[in-house]
């Protein structure tokens, strides 16, 4: 028999009830006695518990009415599963049914909780585990009827898993009462429609460039055109725009096999150009063939630096010209190709004026100067890095994640990254260690990493992200990220900007999600999908916004969606470069090299940050000095707008006006990422005693969480000596023990200090507010003492 379609699994919600559920019909064993479905028993009979968010259940009466005066439970019978009543939001884990046969073509059961995609009711056949329907509460403790319709998997069997696997807010699971029923019931919606999961279809697959244009579906007004695609452009895996707004792309035809360099390469850098401005390039240049797996991209500084392992490049065109001055210079190698989707990879310029970028778990880099011995080397196996293009310096900046292959900054510098895999939204603090694919962290006192933001999934299920794969078009596609792009532009309406936007590859659209501030740091809500490419090949690497506010995306474009070392599964006769705008913007030439220092600086305040992220780095380039630190630093002390005040620290930064003087003046500013980024800045090249010691104070009497969020980073670089009073005092704030961020960077920032000294661990977790701290702490003195 076939499995139900998308129409015959709709999800029904159900009101009043001119049909009571109760009169439904229990499912029952095989022995013909009626299982445990309502739980009035009062134990967990024919259920399976894993974790511990359904220990104690299930519960009795009406626990909810005794707390909200606005909700009820809404059970049947006196028992009842609501994994709240007994632990709270924090405990996580799975109730399973036993197998059931199904005797009748409609189920009613109730449900209510959590509205997330992971706090929800599952059925699933069996034995084969197909999802049937899946079903979140809607973050309100009464539970209200559900109807699924059966009628094509009558007589087959079946079981149920409740799922609680969030720790937020409404983070929990109530459910009661399942019942078969021989005819639809005829209720009426209480809530939306809560789309069930069914098995992914796509309209298409493999289209011709502008015929994929056309097939994406996006929000009114806007509307997605062809910039180029092939036969003029395959496999392009990294973008950057240049000054004058061109497109830039590495095309990889080696992917997935990497050659040694000796053997020369498939690879190439293409220039494209709209000189016409309708649009569509019109001028194609090849600024450089034969590389060999090139994997990221960025331009500046007088030329263009490009990841391909073991080497990240720089390839000098001091005159813009687009042909270069000389052969590839090597700035660091040791960058390594085990698994050849995770290299070095999206590069992007920092508001700071450092190069970034990502890289994979199963790659193992050890990353240095060319001829640099293993002690001046930096071990990278899941992080995120940066490079310094004038001071040569190279960084790990955080470490930790899985293969993510996109990074982007806000109107506040904070940086996000997407992931695969494991949980997909990130933010990225400097110093911070996040949840991994897989493997250890280096530092094996970690005890603990800092996990996603996101309070979503967008693949379907408790089985694990691959077991989602092509059921998840209701949750967001899958568990496959690429590119990130946190739009502050100027084309798209005010309600996009700040927003973060990334592809998901199973589910062949672009994803958004929502970054509300909470505490240090973010939640990532789920947001609307923002493009459907409505195409099975679309395999969107990565998006940057233009001059013009529009969008540009690049589209490897491929029938393999996932990562095969076999070559002859990938198609590298495609690619494609789309463009996305809202309505008609303007477009006009631009040349940010042509304008003098007044006209870059001026360029700080400009609404669309392309112009301000472009000419910051022109000004890091030219180093103007004095000229433009004067009128930059008018803005850095006397504009209102916080963000306005950053951008123009930033510029100042990059062009060595931003001094210490400067830096202990900010510290005292009113908005909190101002004082922040004042201590990140401060502490880049060496930690001036005054700052250290303000430090300490801030440590102390800073009202701002992101504030001590900073305090924890830049206390990292410091000895353990300058860093132990300012760790001492941030571990007195108890109000940051369930942060999402600071509990565990101010342990990174501790550990050093817990393990130099015992006697001095043993005071400063005696001082700690912060219950997991004063564990942490004692922990490590244990090992300290066994050695």
């Amino acid at each position: 028999m076939k499995h139900p379609s998308v129409a015959l699994v709709a999800v029904l919600l159900l009101a009043a009830a001119p049909q009571d559920p109760a009169d439904g019909i229990s499912p029952v064993g095989d022995d013909g006695k009626a299982l445990n479905m309502d739980f009035e028993t009062g134990t967990l009979q024919d259920w399976t518990a894993t974790g511990t968010a359904f220990e104690g259940q299930p519960v009795k009466g009406d626990t909810v009415a005794k707390r909200r005066a606005d909700m009820t439970s809404g059970h049947k019978g006196q028992y009842w599963i609501g994994t709240y009543e007994k632990g709270g939001d924090a405990p996580v884990g799975t109730l399973t049914s036993v197998p059931f046969k199904i005797t009748h073509p409609w189920c009613v059961f109730y449900v209510a909780g959590g509205a997330h995609e992971n706090t929800n009711v599952t059925l699933y056949t069996y034995p084969d585990k197909r999802v049937i329907a899946k079903v979140s509460g809607d973050d309100s403790e009464t539970l209200k009827p559900v109807a699924v319709d059966l009628g094509a998997l009558v007589g087959q069997q079946m079981y149920i898993r409740l799922n609680d696997q969030n720790t937020g807010g409404w983070g929990h699971i109530n459910f009661d009462h399942f019942r078969f029923f021989a005819e639809k019931p005829k209720l009426p919606s209480l809530r939306p429609q809560a789309a069930p999961v069914s098995h992914d279809a796509f309209k298409y697959a493999g289209l011709s460039p502008e015929e994929a244009a056309k097939a994406m579906t996006v929000a009114d007004g806007f509307h997605v055109t062809l910039f180029a695609g092939e036969p003029d452009l395959v496999q392009p895996i990294a973008m950057a725009l240049d000054e004058r707004g061109r497109i830039w792309i590495a095309e990889n035809e080696s992917y997935p096999i990497w050659r040694p360099p000796a053997e020369g390469g498939k690879c190439r850098i293409v220039v494209f150009e709209d000189t016409k401005g309708d649009g569509k390039f019109d001028k194609k240049t090849v600024f450089i063939d034969n590389l060999n797996f090139v994997s990221g991209l960025e331009v500046g500084y007088g030329g263009v630096f490009i990841g391909a392992p073991p080497y990240l490049l720089f390839v000098p065109d001091k005159d813009g010209r687009d042909k270069p001055d000389g052969p590839p210079v090597v700035l660091l190698d040791g960058w390594e190709h085990q698994d050849t989707h995770e290299t070095l990879n999206t590069f992007i310029w920092g508001p700071d004026g450092w190069l970034y970028g990502n890289h994979g778990v199963f790659t193992h880099s050890n990353v240095g100067k060319p001829g640099a011995p293993d002690a001046e080397r930096k071990k990278l196996n899941a992080g995120f890095w940066r490079y310094h293009p004038l001071k040569q310096k190279f960084e790990v900046f955080a470490e930790g994640a899985s293969n993510q292959w996109g990074i982007d900054f806000d109107d506040h510098g904070q940086a996000f990254a997407t992931a695969c895999v494991i949980p997909h939204l990130y933010h990225v603090i400097q110093g911070a260690r996040y949840q991994r694919q897989a493997g250890q962290h280096f530092n094996p006192y970690t005890y603990d990493d800092i996990k996603t933001i996101a309070d979503h999934r967008h693949y379907v299920g408790a089985k694990g992200p691959h077991a989602g794969n092509g059921l998840s078009d209701a949750a967001g596609g899958g568990h496959a990220h690429c590119g990130c792009m946190v739009y502050l532009g100027d084309n798209f309406p005010p309600e996009y900007r700040g927003k973060i936007f990334f592809n998901n590859i199973h589910g062949a659209r672009v994803n958004m999600d929502v970054p509300e501030p909470k505490g240090s740091g973010f939640v990532g809500k789920h947001g609307n999908d923002f493009i459907l490419a409505n195409d099975l090949w679309s395999q969107i690497l990565n998006l940057r916004y233009g001059p013009d506010g529009g969008a540009y995306f690049i589209d490897w474009y491929d029938k393999q969606q996932c990562h095969s070392m076999n070559p002859n599964d990938h198609d590298r006769s495609n690619g494609r470069i789309f463009k996305i705008v809202y309505k008609t913007p303007e477009e006009k030439p631009v040349d940010l090299r042509k304008l003098g220092t007044k006209e870059l600086v001026d360029l700080t305040l400009h609404p669309n940050d392309w112009y301000v992220r472009h000419a910051r780095k022109v000004l890091a380039e030219r180093q103007p000095g004095a000229e433009a630190w004067k009128p930059l630093a008018e803005i850095a002390l006397h504009h209102a707008d916080g963000t306005r005040v950053l951008r123009a620290m930033w510029a100042l930064h990059v062009t060595g006006g931003f001094t210490e003087e400067l830096a202990l003046g900010l510290l005292g500013h009113p908005d909190p990422y101002v004082r922040a980024w004042s201590i990140q800045l401060g502490l880049e090249d060496h930690a001036p005693a005054r700052i250290v010691e303000r430090m300490a104070e801030l440590a102390v009497k800073d009202e701002s969480p992101i504030v001590r969020l900073y305090l924890a980073s830049g206390a990292q670089r410091l000895s353990i000596a300058e860093r132990a009073p300012i760790v001492e005092a941030l571990l007195q704030h108890g109000e940051d023990a369930d942060d999402h961020n600071l509990p565990l960077m101010y342990w990174y920032a501790a550990e050093p200090v817990a393990g130099a000294d015992v006697r001095s661990a043993a005071l400063m977790a005696a001082k700690s507010k912060i219950p997991r701290l004063r564990e942490y702490i004692s922990r490590r003195m244990t090992a300290s003492v066994s050695k």
